[in-house]
């Protein structure tokens, strides 16, 4: 094993020049594994904050006493769809339309003419997914307790005024999810053949010492364990300066992301997960490197 470890090091050594063409190319394949890790990142702030957008609003009557709407309140809390739900009083609900209709003068004249508030109470429903609206949607429907002496407290709830908005949003996410795991896919294997292919050359010009060796009785452990040390020196030194330039990378984009992606700094979010990111690049290096070799040389083995 020393034996084996000592000349996949001075292989590596040995071909600088073809090391240094596979390390850049192994780099290109880690950067693009970190490119999956942040775009990942930044489709899923998107989503949420997306998702964060859309809610229903149940309106009640004027008269509908706070207690009965509390009572629907935990009973929606209860619905395992719902996320949250933020109960609006009146008072509050009259302050936000007349900060709203602030410049509308012929609507806080009307206001100041009625004499009272005409709004009821709101609460505004936010589900785990958009898709689940239309269950909560239903459940404010048919459940008996939204009456009080068999007078339907809800004046109205606007989920099916947002319907088509819902949907849309709904159809927007599961596409964006399905592209994006396409997307990796695609990529992570796009750059396994990238290295896979890299190493097969380097092999490739050692495949008369291989032959040597494989005629003077050299068993097949040692011919390929050097192939294989090589790969792995491949994956790590990349994978350490991947890292580094990621560093700095980060840091320039940041500010961009964080104006554009829902307050996403990718500096900082860079920094945060660093070592989660830092074992992904290193163990995909190694892999990478490690299968790559064993699989390419196994053509000049004849196993």
């Amino acid at each position: 094993m020393k034996r084996v470890i000592r000349t996949g090091f001075f292989n590596f050594w040995r071909n600088s020049t073809v090391s240094f063409a596979s390390v850049l190319v192994m780099m290109i394949t880690l950067m693009v594994i970190g490119f999956i890790i942040f775009t990942g990142a930044v489709l899923d702030r998107s989503l949420t904050e997306l998702r964060s957008k859309v809610d229903i609003n149940v309106t009640f009557t004027p008269s509908a006493n706070e207690e009965d709407i509390l009572s629907i309140k935990h009973s929606l809390e209860s619905l395992s769809e719902v996320s949250l739900v933020t109960y609006i009083s009146r008072e509050d609900a009259l302050t936000t339309f007349k900060e709203r209709h602030k410049n509308d003068q012929s609507i806080l004249s009307a206001l100041d003419e009625l004499g009272e508030n005409p709004l009821g109470a709101v609460l505004n429903v936010r589900a785990k997914d958009p898709s689940q609206y239309g269950s909560v949607a239903n459940f404010l429907e048919n459940n008996s307790a939204l009456s009080t002496s068999g007078v339907s407290i809800i004046d109205r709830v606007n989920y099916y005024q947002n319907k088509v908005a819902i949907d849309k949003l709904t159809e927007i996410i599961n596409t964006a999810d399905r592209l994006g795991f396409a997307l990796t896919l695609f990529l992570g294997l796009i750059s396994v053949l990238i290295a896979f292919n890299t190493i097969r050359l380097t092999i490739y010009i050692s495949k008369e010492e291989i032959s040597v060796m494989r005629l003077v009785g050299a068993s097949t452990s040692y011919i390929q364990g050097p192939f294989v040390v090589v790969g792995v020196i491949y994956g790590i030194v990349a994978a350490i300066l991947t890292l580094l330039i990621f560093l700095p990378f980060t840091y320039w984009v940041g500010s961009v992301t964080e104006s554009f992606f829902a307050g996403l700094n990718l500096f900082s979010y860079y920094l945060r997960h660093f070592p989660q990111i830092f074992l992904i690049i290193i163990f995909s290096g190694i892999i990478i490197g490690a299968v790559s070799s064993s699989l390419a040389i196994r053509k000049y083995l004849r196993l």
